[in-house]
């Protein structure tokens, strides 16, 4: 499957994000304490490096788009999308955060619906994601953007994941 991340978005510029972003992706997702509350341990610099490499068992280097979102210089947001999971019709966003200074403005939601938009074009049927019980912020979010719960749950060490779909 041939993917233009360029596509993802016609209002931002979309870009791999890269080790030399740390910073910047540390400086957006550390002021989203929120996020960190229901999904702990709070983030470092080192837990963003090794988000960039996560990856679920059987997907490879190559099916990850760890990328950014930016506003002319500004990053705003930040997206670790996998494609081909959990099948290939279907991609699986491990993460999505946008800066605080662009919550509530319809942003977050214009990405995801850019996205949808741009995989649906590509032939995928689904994008799936998993927000923590409990946190009222991402769950009213991903349910305004149509993820419907599937009625699938897993737990790790901190937290309940409830496991979400969108069909395309």
């Amino acid at each position: 499957m041939n993917i233009d991340i360029t596509g993802f978005s016609d209002a931002y510029k979309v870009r791999r994000l890269e080790k030399a972003d740390i910073s910047d992706i540390y400086s957006l997702c550390s002021k989203n304490v929120l996020y960190y509350k229901y999904c702990p341990p709070f983030v470092t610099e080192q837990s963003i490096i090794n988000d960039m490499k996560a990856l679920p068992p059987g997907k490879e280097a190559n099916d990850k788009y760890y990328v950014g979102y930016y506003d002319a210089d500004k990053l705003i947001a930040v997206m670790d999308l996998i494609m081909a999971c959990p099948d290939e019709h279907t991609a699986f966003i491990g993460f999505f955060m946008t800066d605080v200074s662009v919550q509530n403005k319809g942003i977050g939601s214009k990405i995801i619906e850019e996205l949808c938009s741009y995989l649906t074009g590509i032939g995928l049927s689904g994008v799936r994601l998993g927000w923590v019980r409990g946190n009222p912020q991402a769950a009213y979010f991903w349910k305004k953007n149509h993820f419907s719960e599937l009625g699938l749950s897993y737990n790790t060490q901190n937290y309940t994941v409830m496991i979400a779909q969108r069909d395309l």
